[in-house]
Protein backbone atom coordinates (compact mmCIF):
# COMPACT_ATOMS: atom_id res chain seq x y z
CA UNK A 1 0.00 0.00 0.00
CA UNK A 2 1.27 3.60 -0.86
CA UNK A 3 0.82 6.42 1.18
CA UNK A 4 -1.47 8.19 -1.37
CA UNK A 5 -3.52 4.59 -0.85
CA UNK A 6 -3.61 4.60 2.75
CA UNK A 7 -6.65 7.41 3.10
CA UNK A 8 -9.01 4.91 2.44
CA UNK A 9 -7.87 2.52 4.08
CA UNK A 10 -8.34 4.23 6.79
CA UNK A 11 -11.52 3.80 8.45
CA UNK A 12 -11.57 0.02 7.84
CA UNK A 13 -7.71 -0.20 10.19
CA UNK A 14 -9.57 2.13 12.17
CA UNK A 15 -12.36 -0.52 13.10
CA UNK A 16 -9.61 -3.31 12.93
CA UNK A 17 -7.96 -1.46 15.80
CA UNK A 18 -11.50 -1.60 17.89
CA UNK A 19 -10.90 -5.67 17.78
CA UNK A 20 -7.08 -5.83 18.68
CA UNK A 21 -4.26 -6.06 16.48
CA UNK A 22 -2.15 -8.97 15.76
CA UNK A 23 1.69 -8.99 15.86
CA UNK A 24 1.46 -9.00 11.68
CA UNK A 25 -0.52 -5.73 11.87
CA UNK A 26 0.73 -3.71 14.08
CA UNK A 27 4.26 -4.53 12.19
CA UNK A 28 3.24 -3.68 8.67
CA UNK A 29 0.59 -1.06 9.06
CA UNK A 30 -1.29 -2.43 6.76
CA UNK A 31 -5.64 -3.56 7.30
CA UNK A 32 -6.44 -7.13 6.55
CA UNK A 33 -7.96 -7.75 3.37
CA UNK A 34 -10.94 -8.87 4.53
CA UNK A 35 -11.78 -5.68 6.63
CA UNK A 36 -14.28 -3.69 5.17
CA UNK A 37 -16.41 -2.40 7.75
CA UNK A 38 -16.53 1.40 7.89
CA UNK A 39 -14.81 3.55 11.43
CA UNK A 40 -17.03 2.71 14.33
CA UNK A 41 -18.04 6.71 16.00
CA UNK A 42 -16.48 5.13 19.76
CA UNK A 43 -14.25 3.06 20.68
CA UNK A 44 -15.86 -0.91 21.84
CA UNK A 45 -14.21 -0.96 25.41
CA UNK A 46 -12.43 -3.26 26.51
CA UNK A 47 -9.98 -2.94 23.87
CA UNK A 48 -7.02 -4.93 23.58
CA UNK A 49 -4.06 -4.27 21.86
CA UNK A 50 -1.16 -6.32 21.52
CA UNK A 51 1.66 -3.72 22.03
CA UNK A 52 5.45 -5.12 20.93
CA UNK A 53 4.39 -8.57 22.25
CA UNK A 54 2.78 -7.59 25.26
CA UNK A 55 -1.39 -7.68 25.60
CA UNK A 56 -2.53 -3.89 27.31
CA UNK A 57 -6.69 -3.83 28.24
CA UNK A 58 -8.38 -0.55 28.08
CA UNK A 59 -11.21 -0.71 30.04
CA UNK A 60 -11.48 2.65 28.61
CA UNK A 61 -10.09 5.81 27.15
CA UNK A 62 -6.81 6.81 29.85
CA UNK A 63 -7.66 9.74 31.64
CA UNK A 64 -4.28 10.37 33.78
CA UNK A 65 -1.47 9.98 30.64
CA UNK A 66 2.74 9.90 31.76
CA UNK A 67 4.62 10.58 28.14
CA UNK A 68 8.01 9.85 27.89
CA UNK A 69 9.69 11.28 25.35
CA UNK A 70 8.73 14.23 22.46
CA UNK A 71 7.06 11.99 19.54
CA UNK A 72 4.57 10.31 22.56
CA UNK A 73 3.60 13.45 24.03
CA UNK A 74 3.30 15.30 21.01
CA UNK A 75 1.41 12.43 19.42
CA UNK A 76 -1.19 13.34 21.90
CA UNK A 77 -1.07 17.19 21.88
CA UNK A 78 -1.73 16.82 18.12
CA UNK A 79 -4.88 14.96 19.08
CA UNK A 80 -6.39 17.10 21.36
CA UNK A 81 -5.43 15.27 24.28
CA UNK A 82 -3.16 17.97 26.31
CA UNK A 83 -5.89 17.06 28.88
CA UNK A 84 -5.17 13.82 29.57
CA UNK A 85 -1.63 14.39 30.02
CA UNK A 86 -0.81 14.80 33.49
CA UNK A 87 3.45 14.64 33.21
CA UNK A 88 5.82 14.96 30.37
CA UNK A 89 9.45 13.39 30.34
CA UNK A 90 12.37 13.29 28.73
CA UNK A 91 11.17 15.78 26.18
CA UNK A 92 13.76 15.97 22.97
CA UNK A 93 13.28 19.60 22.36
CA UNK A 94 10.39 22.63 22.76
CA UNK A 95 6.91 21.06 21.60
CA UNK A 96 5.91 23.49 18.37
CA UNK A 97 3.51 26.00 19.48
CA UNK A 98 0.91 25.21 17.12
CA UNK A 99 0.14 22.25 19.47
CA UNK A 100 0.71 23.85 22.57
CA UNK A 101 0.11 27.66 22.50
CA UNK A 102 0.92 27.93 25.92
CA UNK A 103 4.28 26.43 26.86
CA UNK A 104 3.37 26.33 30.40
CA UNK A 105 0.67 24.30 30.07
CA UNK A 106 2.93 21.18 29.77
CA UNK A 107 4.11 20.25 33.08
CA UNK A 108 7.47 18.46 33.05
CA UNK A 109 8.09 15.77 35.37
CA UNK A 110 11.53 15.38 34.76
CA UNK A 111 14.10 15.65 32.13
CA UNK A 112 15.13 12.09 31.66
CA UNK A 113 13.12 8.80 32.06
CA UNK A 114 11.20 9.25 35.79
CA UNK A 115 11.56 6.87 38.54
CA UNK A 116 9.19 3.91 39.41
CA UNK A 117 8.67 5.92 42.71
CA UNK A 118 8.18 9.62 40.68
CA UNK A 119 5.50 8.04 38.00
CA UNK A 120 3.30 6.11 40.91
CA UNK A 121 2.79 9.21 42.85
CA UNK A 122 1.29 10.90 39.99
CA UNK A 123 -1.21 7.96 40.09
CA UNK A 124 -1.72 7.56 36.07
CA UNK A 125 -3.75 5.27 34.96
CA UNK A 126 -1.02 4.75 31.46
CA UNK A 127 2.45 5.57 31.03
CA UNK A 128 2.95 6.16 27.14
CA UNK A 129 6.73 5.47 26.75
CA UNK A 130 8.81 6.57 23.24
CA UNK A 131 11.17 3.44 23.44
CA UNK A 132 10.83 0.22 25.18
CA UNK A 133 13.61 0.95 27.38
CA UNK A 134 11.93 3.67 29.08
CA UNK A 135 9.95 0.55 30.72
CA UNK A 136 12.70 -0.93 33.21
CA UNK A 137 13.63 -1.87 36.84
CA UNK A 138 15.98 1.73 37.01
CA UNK A 139 12.94 3.62 34.79
CA UNK A 140 9.23 3.61 35.29
CA UNK A 141 9.72 -0.11 36.00
CA UNK A 142 8.88 -3.31 33.73
CA UNK A 143 5.21 -3.32 32.00
CA UNK A 144 4.16 -6.41 34.22
CA UNK A 145 5.07 -4.75 37.36
CA UNK A 146 3.56 -1.25 36.34
CA UNK A 147 -0.69 -3.76 35.24
CA UNK A 148 0.30 -5.44 39.09
CA UNK A 149 -0.17 -1.98 40.17
CA UNK A 150 -3.26 -1.21 37.85
CA UNK A 151 -0.91 1.15 35.26
CA UNK A 152 -1.30 0.12 32.00
CA UNK A 153 1.98 0.93 29.39
CA UNK A 154 2.07 1.52 26.08
CA UNK A 155 5.18 1.65 23.59
CA UNK A 156 5.19 3.76 20.43
CA UNK A 157 4.73 0.70 18.20
CA UNK A 158 7.62 2.06 15.47
CA UNK A 159 9.94 1.71 18.20
CA UNK A 160 9.17 -1.75 18.79
CA UNK A 161 12.63 -3.66 18.91
CA UNK A 162 11.52 -7.33 18.53
CA UNK A 163 11.95 -8.73 14.71
CA UNK A 164 8.60 -9.86 15.36
CA UNK A 165 7.24 -6.32 15.84
CA UNK A 166 9.80 -3.58 14.31
CA UNK A 167 8.56 -2.20 11.28
CA UNK A 168 10.44 -3.51 8.32
CA UNK A 169 10.85 -0.79 7.37
CA UNK A 170 8.90 2.00 8.68
CA UNK A 171 6.79 3.64 6.59
CA UNK A 172 4.42 6.24 6.69
CA UNK A 173 1.48 3.85 6.67
CA UNK A 174 2.77 2.30 9.17
CA UNK A 175 2.85 5.80 11.39
CA UNK A 176 -0.60 7.09 10.58
CA UNK A 177 -1.61 3.43 11.40
CA UNK A 178 -0.02 4.25 14.88
CA UNK A 179 -1.81 7.59 14.51
CA UNK A 180 -5.12 5.66 13.92
CA UNK A 181 -4.52 2.99 17.25
CA UNK A 182 -4.21 6.14 19.37
CA UNK A 183 -7.06 7.29 18.20
CA UNK A 184 -8.81 4.08 19.03
CA UNK A 185 -7.21 3.82 22.82
CA UNK A 186 -8.32 7.93 23.66
CA UNK A 187 -11.60 7.26 21.86
CA UNK A 188 -10.58 10.13 19.82
CA UNK A 189 -11.19 8.53 15.98
CA UNK A 190 -12.72 11.39 14.17
CA UNK A 191 -9.26 13.57 15.74
CA UNK A 192 -6.70 10.85 14.38
CA UNK A 193 -8.70 10.62 11.09
CA UNK A 194 -8.05 14.14 10.45
CA UNK A 195 -4.43 14.45 11.67
CA UNK A 196 -4.32 11.47 9.08
CA UNK A 197 -5.58 13.43 6.55
CA UNK A 198 -3.62 16.81 7.13
CA UNK A 199 -0.48 15.00 7.33
CA UNK A 200 -1.39 13.17 4.36
CA UNK A 201 -1.76 16.28 2.17
CA UNK A 202 1.53 17.81 3.44
CA UNK A 203 3.31 14.70 2.39
CA UNK A 204 1.36 14.32 -0.95
CA UNK A 205 2.22 18.24 -1.46
CA UNK A 206 6.17 17.78 -1.39
CA UNK A 207 8.41 17.21 -4.19
CA UNK A 208 11.46 14.98 -3.66
CA UNK A 209 14.81 16.13 -4.58
CA UNK A 210 16.13 14.76 -8.00
CA UNK A 211 19.54 15.44 -7.82
CA UNK A 212 20.07 11.69 -6.55
CA UNK A 213 22.60 12.56 -4.03
CA UNK A 214 23.59 10.56 -1.99
CA UNK A 215 23.43 10.72 2.16
CA UNK A 216 24.68 10.80 5.37
CA UNK A 217 22.22 10.88 8.74
CA UNK A 218 24.75 12.11 11.04
CA UNK A 219 22.95 11.63 14.67
CA UNK A 220 25.60 11.89 16.89
CA UNK A 221 29.06 10.49 18.35
CA UNK A 222 32.23 11.30 17.53
CA UNK A 223 34.63 8.54 17.69
CA UNK A 224 32.49 6.22 15.90
CA UNK A 225 29.37 8.45 14.62
CA UNK A 226 26.10 6.76 15.24
CA UNK A 227 23.75 7.39 12.34
CA UNK A 228 20.52 6.43 10.41
CA UNK A 229 20.15 2.87 9.44
CA UNK A 230 18.08 1.02 6.79
CA UNK A 231 14.84 0.47 8.64
CA UNK A 232 13.69 3.56 10.62
CA UNK A 233 12.53 7.04 10.58
CA UNK A 234 15.65 8.76 8.89
CA UNK A 235 15.82 6.23 6.10
CA UNK A 236 11.93 6.56 5.51
CA UNK A 237 12.50 10.85 5.71
CA UNK A 238 15.38 10.46 3.33
CA UNK A 239 13.54 8.07 0.88
CA UNK A 240 10.90 10.69 1.02
CA UNK A 241 13.17 13.56 0.45
CA UNK A 242 14.89 11.83 -2.90
CA UNK A 243 18.01 11.22 -1.15
CA UNK A 244 19.91 7.96 -0.84
CA UNK A 245 21.39 6.91 2.50
CA UNK A 246 24.49 5.52 2.72
CA UNK A 247 23.99 3.18 5.40
CA UNK A 248 20.66 2.09 4.30
CA UNK A 249 22.43 -1.51 3.67
CA UNK A 250 22.03 -1.77 7.25
CA UNK A 251 18.94 -3.63 8.83
CA UNK A 252 18.77 -1.33 11.38
CA UNK A 253 16.95 1.64 12.72
CA UNK A 254 20.52 3.40 13.57
CA UNK A 255 23.85 1.88 13.72
CA UNK A 256 27.15 2.93 13.89
CA UNK A 257 29.20 3.76 11.37
CA UNK A 258 33.40 3.80 10.88
CA UNK A 259 34.99 7.45 9.53
CA UNK A 260 36.43 5.21 6.88
CA UNK A 261 33.40 3.59 5.77
CA UNK A 262 31.73 7.14 5.30
CA UNK A 263 34.73 8.47 3.64
CA UNK A 264 34.57 6.30 1.74
CA UNK A 265 31.16 6.21 0.78
CA UNK A 266 31.89 10.02 0.22
CA UNK A 267 28.35 11.15 0.71
CA UNK A 268 26.56 14.37 -0.91
CA UNK A 269 24.70 15.62 1.61
CA UNK A 270 25.33 15.60 5.28
CA UNK A 271 22.08 15.57 7.30
CA UNK A 272 23.07 17.14 10.74
CA UNK A 273 20.53 16.07 13.76
CA UNK A 274 20.28 18.82 15.66
CA UNK A 275 19.98 18.54 19.52
CA UNK A 276 21.12 20.89 23.14
CA UNK A 277 23.54 18.13 23.60
CA UNK A 278 24.73 17.62 20.47
CA UNK A 279 24.52 20.12 18.10
CA UNK A 280 24.72 20.42 14.78
CA UNK A 281 27.07 23.28 14.52
CA UNK A 282 29.51 20.98 16.82
CA UNK A 283 29.03 18.54 14.18
CA UNK A 284 29.83 20.62 11.84
CA UNK A 285 33.29 21.52 13.27
CA UNK A 286 34.18 18.04 13.71
CA UNK A 287 33.92 17.53 9.96
CA UNK A 288 35.53 20.58 8.78
CA UNK A 289 38.55 20.09 11.36
CA UNK A 290 39.17 16.17 10.86
CA UNK A 291 41.57 16.10 7.75
CA UNK A 292 39.76 12.56 6.74
CA UNK A 293 36.35 14.04 6.37
CA UNK A 294 37.10 17.39 5.59
CA UNK A 295 37.48 16.70 1.62
CA UNK A 296 34.18 14.92 1.66
CA UNK A 297 31.94 16.17 -1.08
CA UNK A 298 28.96 17.29 1.36
CA UNK A 299 31.71 19.13 3.54
CA UNK A 300 33.69 20.89 1.32
CA UNK A 301 30.41 21.90 -0.68
CA UNK A 302 28.88 22.79 2.77
CA UNK A 303 25.98 20.31 1.53
CA UNK A 304 24.64 20.20 5.42
CA UNK A 305 21.06 19.91 6.27
CA UNK A 306 19.88 20.04 9.85
CA UNK A 307 16.97 18.48 11.25
CA UNK A 308 15.93 18.59 14.90
CA UNK A 309 16.44 15.34 16.97
CA UNK A 310 12.61 15.46 17.78
CA UNK A 311 11.68 15.59 14.40
CA UNK A 312 14.16 12.58 13.30
CA UNK A 313 12.25 10.24 15.81
CA UNK A 314 9.48 8.43 14.46
CA UNK A 315 6.32 10.63 14.75
CA UNK A 316 3.83 13.49 14.13
CA UNK A 317 6.79 15.77 12.55
CA UNK A 318 8.08 13.26 10.25
CA UNK A 319 6.24 14.93 6.91
CA UNK A 320 7.79 18.19 8.45
CA UNK A 321 11.11 16.98 8.22
CA UNK A 322 10.79 15.37 4.63
CA UNK A 323 9.51 19.39 3.77
CA UNK A 324 12.10 20.70 5.96
CA UNK A 325 15.06 18.73 4.17
CA UNK A 326 13.53 19.11 0.59
CA UNK A 327 13.69 22.96 1.12
CA UNK A 328 17.18 23.63 2.49
CA UNK A 329 18.23 21.23 -0.41
CA UNK A 330 16.53 23.23 -3.05
CA UNK A 331 18.35 26.33 -1.27
CA UNK A 332 21.75 24.60 -1.76
CA UNK A 333 21.20 25.07 -4.97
Amino acid sequence: MTPKSFRAATAATASMLLLGLTACASSSGTASPDSTTEAETASNYPLTIDNCGYEVTFDQAPERVITIKSSTTELLLALGLEDSIIGASFLDGEVPEKWLPDASALTIISDKVPGQEATLELEPDLVFGGWESNFSAEGVGERDQLESLLVNSYVAPSACKDPAYMPDPLTFEVLFDEIAEAGAIFDVPEAADALIAEQQAALDAVEPSTEGYTALWYSSGSDVPYVGAGKGSPQMIMDAAGLENIAGDVADTWTSMGWEAIVDADPNVIVLIDAEWNSAEDKIERLESNPATATLDAVTNERYVIVPFASGEAGVRNVEAVASIVDQLNQLG
